[in-house]
């Protein structure tokens, strides 16, 4: 099994280097799935039904989502129209949409994708990710060998722990939300994949994706700033695994491509 998975998605700027790149990634990678966050995706904040459509149509497979996800009030729409659009898992009963779902790759085979959210400086507090992340892998491995994490959390700290915690059940635990691509993929002793954090598709020049000046001014006048978000350099984050008949991941590799 052979999977991309890409990180947050930021804003027009992100979509718009997805939509270069991607179709080279697939054509470099020939991956059976494609993931993406794109709780970002809409304008730096949460997911529209146009910006949704969009990715799909260019090439991503699955959407997984964070803390923004009801930024937009259409984002009920979204859930309800495509499947294939994973809100954290977490969230209470009765929420909206779906955090977990079991997809077709293009080789025939099931995979399980799972968004979930850290609690560790991120708000709304939401369920234990730990043991609801343990719940839903299980029931997925019921299914498939082949179950994906996406661990939209803050703290560097969580991800490492949730990794090691589901080493050996999920295939990859694949950290999102802090944007900054970091450099520790492994494949654990059990043989999940994992890296802290994917990073970002979006601005290369700014904080985060957002434009450097209103991020610094926030810092120093310590009131608030409307964020809006860089333009100018782009990059593309996001890794590349290959999984065995049992699930493991035998190799984990970074994608990287930036454009000035």
């Amino acid at each position: 099994m052979k999977v991309v998975f890409l990180g947050d998605i930021v804003g027009r700027p992100g979509r718009k280097v997805v939509q270069e790149y991607l179709p080279e990634i697939i054509r470099k990678y020939t991956p059976d799935l494609t993931v993406a966050n794109g709780e970002n995706a809409a304008g730096g904040f949460g997911l529209t039904l146009e910006v949704a459509t969009e990715l799909l149509q260019n090439g991503v497979d699955v959407i997984t989502l964070g803390n923004h996800t009801w930024k937009h009030k259409e984002i009920n729409q979204v859930l309800e129209r495509y499947k294939q659009i994973l809100r954290p898992v977490n969230f209470p009963p009765g929420t909206p949409g779906e955090g977990a779902g079991l997809f077709v790759a293009r080789n025939g085979y099931p995979v399980g994708v799972i968004s979930l959210m850290g609690q560790v400086y991120l708000e709304p507090a939401l369920d234990c990710p730990f043991r609801v992340g343990q719940e839903k892998v299980s029931l997925l491995k019921q299914k498939t060998p082949y179950v994906l994490v996406d661990f939209h959390a803050e703290a560097t700290s969580e991800k490492m722990a949730l990794g090691h915690y589901l080493d050996g059940l999920a295939s990859a635990v694949l950290g999102t939300h802090t944007h900054v691509a970091t450099a520790d993929e492994r494949i654990l002793p059990g043989g999940t994949g994992f890296i802290t954090d994917v990073g970002m598709c979006g601005p290369a020049d700014s904080v985060l994706g957002v434009k450097k000046e209103l991020a610094i001014q926030k810092f120093v006048t310590k009131r608030p700033v409307k964020f809006e978000i860089a333009s100018g350099s782009v990059e593309l984050n996001g890794v590349y695994l290959e999984m065995d008949q049992q699930g493991r991941t035998t190799r984990i590799e970074r994608i990287i491509y930036r454009k000035i």
